[in-house]
């Protein structure tokens, strides 16, 4: 499935398109809706840009939460 989505923003909002995108790639990777590929795909760019510009938008690359990383510790 796919969807077209179309927003109206007021005029003092000065986001590109890009932006938009990747804003909204970047939280579903960060959801889990979306691996990397996918996301950058959406985004419009390299998995590679995609991994390294993500960060900017408070999401990491490493799907792992904090009680993982917790239990794996623990394990160690």
């Amino acid at each position: 499935m796919t969807a077209t989505v179309e927003l109206q923003l007021p005029e003092n909002v000065k986001i590109t398109d890009a932006e938009i995108k990747m804003i909204v790639a970047a939280r579903l990777f960060d959801l889990g809706e979306l691996s990397s590929g996918q996301a950058a795909e959406m985004a419009g760019i390299t998995k590679r840009e995609f991994i390294e510009s993500v960060g900017r938008y408070g999401v990491s690359i490493f799907q792992y939460s904090a009680e993982e990383l917790e239990r794996d510790l623990a394990r160690l």
